[in-house]
């Protein structure tokens, strides 16, 4: 049976998880009882366990691990579960060992293919031994199959409490991606074969913008939706990091239990894709896999980001935390803690190290409960939606690879969105992010747009490409009335052409309530200001929530410099905020390392919220 999300632990509680790397034992039930005390001890909600060989990162262990997936395996996660249960700990699982999805268990069929052929990419880094094939994410039976396969091994971690299962970001071999089973249905969909045009789906825009969306809303289907009810069948709610697939991260995100973003290998903006789903689709909880690599990946070459492992600032981590809940986060996920029995010295390169003996241990009970503060309160009602604005899905699909100078590990393609942003001029009206699934459900309903339970002032879009089905309801609601800012005129993308496109741009170019002038249409923007901080917005009965990052978090890029969130003086913005029938001005005042918390009532004085917490000081890189 399908758990109620408000029966899961990390919806009663907003305190931080921490993700549990489980790399090398020997594992033993007093020493998961111990770390589990300590968690609780410091403030943390819950655990993710997740399952890696240690030998990823270069330093050879004795192998005393039990076998994936065995009797001894099972038992163990029962005993972690069943005592986290006892200290009132959230435990949840990784899907899998490694990433992404695959094993001994994934028969030849359900292997991973390509354009060409199978997949030379193989699941590395697992408790299995040897490489192993990695799952088709394109076929829903072969995904089923994998959860039958896996699922009963878990049961024992399954029971009591609800528990999420957790899918990790997909780092799927995308380039050539397909399943021999969408051949017919590409020509069906697009009107000619893709195998006799494999070059030209390689490198041709239009026909290559045809190949990954078959791709996407294939990923969609078979992987997302298909993942998300098969954690429902086994008694669990799906925790995902939709990103890596060639798909509309939005409809993924809305079509899982809880949406995951990532920081700092994604920019914090990018939690505004999952943030925005979980408000178009009703979903409470927007999490985050923080920390990771906030200074730079550590590995051959990269003797700037060693340099700082393990002497994390936590007044950075906080700069870093601030910008990811301005941007719609409410809950964290620390990456993270390695097992470590009595003695034990594991570590995991990529991650903020966490444990007793983290360089910020003693600092950690006060920021946690710092997090879990904020995380509550940014849970309050609804999120507030002013401005709809299309997200560009079409214009990075039609988009290759991300410049040399612009990728940071791991990314490879501009659909990956890892850098996408609202753009500037909308930034002041709290701005939602939007595409054609949800436009084709949108109504118009008192003269605004409502998807769902929102209601947006206006839709905003300014791309260069831009599907027929999405330019066929744009037009719809301007027919009914609504507001369209339309900066440009956009272009089909694909090889088929839809007789009516220029019909629509023309009928658009006509009507009164369309412009690319947002001020002209009468939408009043929430925040006005210069220089205003990043900031995310709920709204309450007759109240709105708006939290505003320390001016600082503006500058949070991949990798932040090591000493970055250091302070010295009192920063003031000067801003209006426009909420019920009046504008406000309201000084925002930051106090070194302080974000700033604002209650604003329909009528009456906007009041500030006491956050209650200052790390220490933060000190600059002293250089080499």
């Amino acid at each position: 049976m399908a758990p109620d999300i408000t029966e899961y632990p990390a919806y009663q509680s907003s305190r931080p998880y921490a993700r549990w790397w489980w790399l090398a034992g020997p594992f033993q039930a007093d020493d998961i009882a111990s770390q589990l005390d300590w968690l609780s001890e410091n403030g943390f909600g819950g655990v993710e366990i997740a399952w890696v060989d240690p030998v990823w990162y270069g330093r050879p262990v004795a192998d005393t691990r039990p076998e994936w997936l065995s009797a001894e395996w099972s038992s163990l996660i029962g005993f972690a579960k069943g005592y986290a249960d006892q200290l009132g700990l959230g435990c949840d699982f990784t899907f899998g060992s490694s990433w992404p999805f695959g094993g001994s268990v994934v028969r030849p069929a359900d292997a991973a293919q390509t354009l060409t052929g199978p997949s030379g990419q193989r699941l590395t880094r697992s408790w299995e031994p040897g490489p192993q094939p990695v799952l088709d994410h394109l076929s829903s039976s072969a995904v089923q199959r994998y959860a039958n396969a896996i699922g009963p091994s878990f049961a024992l971690g399954l029971d009591g409490t609800p528990s999420a299962l957790f899918c990790d970001s997909l780092e799927l071999d995308a380039a050539e991606i397909w399943t021999p089973s969408l051949s017919d249905a590409f020509e069906a969909r697009y009107g000619y074969r893709l195998d006799d045009h494999l070059d030209l789906a390689r490198t041709h825009p239009h026909m290559r913008y045809d190949y990954r969306r078959m791709v996407g809303s294939t990923m969609l289907d078979a992987f997302f939706e298909t993942f998300a009810q098969a954690c429902r069948d086994l008694g669990a709610i799906s925790r995902v990091q939709c990103h890596g697939a060639p798909t509309d991260l939005l409809a993924a995100y809305a079509a899982v239990d809880v949406p995951e973003s990532e920081g700092l290998l994604f920019e914090p903006t990018f939690s505004r894709i999952p943030a925005s789903a979980a408000a178009l689709a009703g979903k409470p909880l927007v999490s985050a896999e923080a920390f990771t690599c906030i200074y730079g990946t550590i590995g051959p070459g990269q003797l700037q980001a060693a340099k700082y492992w393990r002497r994390e600032q936590l007044a950075d981590l906080k700069l870093l935390a601030d910008a990811l809940i301005a941007n719609g986060v409410n809950q964290l996920v620390w990456h993270g803690m390695p097992f470590n029995g009595h003695g034990g010295s594991n570590e995991f390169y990529a991650s903020v190290h966490v444990g007793p003996d983290s360089v910020f241990s003693r600092q950690l009970p006060a920021f946690n409960e710092y997090l879990e503060s904020v995380c509550g309160m940014m849970r309050r009602g609804q999120p507030y939606t002013n401005l709809a604005v299309y997200l560009p899905n079409e214009d990075m699909l039609m988009r290759d690879r991300i410049p040399d100078e612009q990728r940071t590990p791991g990314a490879v393609f501009e659909w990956e969105m890892r850098r996408v942003a609202p753009p500037a001029e909308t930034e002041g009206h709290h701005p939602t992010w939007v595409s054609e699934p949800f436009l084709r459900q949108a109504q118009i309903v008192d003269g605004q747009i409502s998807i769902g339970d929102v209601r947006f002032a206006g839709l905003y879009a300014d791309v260069e490409w831009m599907d027929a089905g999405a330019l066929e309801h744009v037009a719809r609601l301007a027919r009914g009335g609504a507001k369209i800012v339309l900066k440009r005129a956009p272009s089909s993308p694909g090889m088929r052409r839809n007789p009516q496109y220029a019909h629509w741009l023309a009928e658009l170019s006509r009507l009164p309530n369309v412009s690319p002038d947002l001020s002209a249409l009468g939408i009043q923007p929430l925040v006005e200001g210069q220089d205003v901080p990043p900031y995310w917005a709920k709204q309450g009965t007759g109240e709105l929530l708006i939290f505003f990052a320390h001016p600082f978090a503006r500058d949070v890029h991949y990798p932040m410099r090591f000493g970055q969130s250091h302070c010295t003086e009192r920063l003031t913005r000067e801003v209006v905020i426009r909420y019920g029938s009046s504008a406000r001005p309201v000084t925002l005042t930051f106090e070194p390392y302080q974000s700033v918390l604002l209650r604003v009532p329909l009528v009456g004085e906007v009041s500030t919220l006491d956050l209650e917490y200052t790390p220490e000081p933060a000190f600059p890189d002293p250089g080499p």
